[in-house]
């Protein structure tokens, strides 16, 4: 499990490669500076090499970019996935001063919101991932407060009732321990728990 913590973020992310893998297809990437944060996490078509060589282009993108829109920088990474397998790929950013988080995903990766007040926000990704071709891409904002928590995941994370799991927890490494523990070895397997503190 890494850990993440600054003034205004506090995550926690876990990876796992699929059984018998070396490699995870999954990649993820978290990064701050003064006035903002920004992570992701890219799931490369199939498993092993091939899967993580098309995931690892969002981290190169993100790590030059990250300045950018989510729009501009999904743009840039699908440019890079001519000839590659290609990869499912959600980005957030959170812009402190204006407490925004900003959200778009191409493919299967999903985020859940739970305000500090219990509801609960389910941005639907845009269907399909990222591969060289034209795509659709669609930036989705909401307000925030101290003490929301936000979990993104890959699809080698099920969840029967993503909702009741963050309804437990106020805690972001307390919601990382109960997901870790229903991750299953036949997948890889990534997802990031986090809480916006000021």
């Amino acid at each position: 499990m890494e850990t993440f913590i600054n003034d205004h973020i506090e995550a926690y992310i876990f990876q796992q490669a699929k059984g018998g893998n070396r490699d995870s297809g999954d990649v993820y990437f978290l990064h701050s500076e003064e006035d903002y944060f920004i992570c992701a996490i890219a799931d490369g078509l199939g498993s092993g090499v091939l899967a993580r060589q098309s995931a690892e282009v969002m981290p190169r993108i993100l790590q030059e970019h990250h300045g950018e829109t989510i729009e501009e920088l999904l743009s840039r990474i699908n440019e890079h996935m001519v000839q590659k397998r290609g990869a499912a790929v959600a980005i957030v950013k959170v812009d402190y001063a204006k407490q925004t988080i900003q959200h778009s995903c191409v493919g299967n990766v999903r985020l859940y919101i739970r305000q500090h007040d219990g509801r609960m926000l389910y941005p639907l990704p845009v269907m399909g991932y990222l591969s060289g071709r034209p795509q659709k891409m669609k930036t989705q904002e909401y307000t925030y407060q101290q003490g929301d928590i936000f979990f993104m995941h890959s699809d080698g994370v099920e969840l029967r009732s993503p909702k009741a799991l963050l309804s437990r927890s106020d805690d972001p490494l307390a919601l990382s321990e109960m997901v870790r523990e229903t991750v299953k070895p036949g997948d890889d397997a990534t997802f990031i728990t986090g809480t916006l503190l000021l």
